[in-house]
């Protein structure tokens, strides 16, 4: 049974940082892009970021570019979203997702989610 784990959410001001971790577990990810997610209270749930597994390629939201880093440490089958200069519209709440083989910036395409993490930035 495949099982991503987020963690790493809270309340953070405006121009502060955080970082989320999504913990892997249940089969080998070798083969799987890994993403996140984030929906806000009202809206539909948007992609922020997504990585290759072996490759290391990155693509990023134009919305969260020069903020967010997305890496992955693949002894620890983890994956990380890093935070920085963050606005009070990124609060939502963050989800990791992976998709096998092949990458996509659409929800319905993934392929195993987690339960999200919630992220709430004040101004």
């Amino acid at each position: 049974q495949v099982q991503l784990v987020e963690s790493g959410g809270g309340l953070v001001q405006a121009g502060g940082s955080l970082r989320l971790s999504c913990a892997a577990s249940g089969r080998t990810f070798s083969n799987y892009y890994m993403g996140w997610f984030h929906q806000a209270q009202g809206k539909e749930r948007e992609f922020v970021a997504n990585i290759a597994w072996s490759g290391g390629s990155t693509y990023y939201a134009d919305s969260v570019k020069g903020r967010f880093t997305i890496s992955r440490d693949n002894a620890k089958n983890t994956v990380y979203l890093q935070m920085n200069s963050l606005k009070p519209e990124d609060t939502a709440v963050y989800y990791c997702a992976a998709r096998y083989l092949m990458p996509s910036q659409k929800d319905s395409e993934m392929h195993h989610w987690g339960k999200g993490t919630l992220v709430t930035v004040s101004s």
